[in-house]
């Protein structure tokens, strides 16, 4: 079956940061993301999580672990040069624009790229790229926790 993106999709980051900003929004940690940035800021698990994370309930006693966000809807590790992680920044901020979500119809993409200028500029990402990334969001299964 063909896919809108078969012959690849014009997506390079022109680095506005809207995605980190703005509007409110969760940007949920696997155990490898919590890894990754605690080690990146040289801190534990745990206090990477009192620090910079919130618990989102998930009923039954569960939560998942979010990165908090500044007064203004910020992502905590954004500053004026961009994010203050970005090597070991989430996979869910690695794979942006190529989400199950974004990526299940062309109407779906146009629509989210209406609100992000790096939809039609820089170099055309393959298909290849695009299934990696969708694979990687697919194997971000998200920390989950008992209260």
């Amino acid at each position: 079956m063909a896919n809108f993106y078969d012959k690849g999709l014009v997506f390079q980051c022109q680095g506005c940061h809207y995605c980190c900003s703005t509007e409110p929004g969760f940007v949920f940690l696997s155990q490898d993301d919590l890894t990754r940035a605690s080690k990146y800021l040289k801190l534990s698990e745990e206090a990477f999580i009192t620090n910079y994370c919130r618990k989102v309930p998930q009923g039954l006693g569960f939560y998942k672990i979010s990165l908090i966000e500044k007064k203004n809807y910020d992502c905590i590790f954004l500053t004026e040069k961009g994010c203050s992680i970005y090597p070991a920044r989430p996979s869910q901020c690695k794979t942006y624009p190529f989400w199950p979500e974004i990526m299940k119809s062309e109407e779906d993409w146009k629509k989210e790229g209406e609100g992000c200028p790096g939809f039609g500029k820089g170099r055309c990402v393959t298909k290849k790229e695009i299934e990696h990334n969708l694979q990687e969001h697919a194997n971000n299964i998200h920390l989950l926790r008992r209260f």
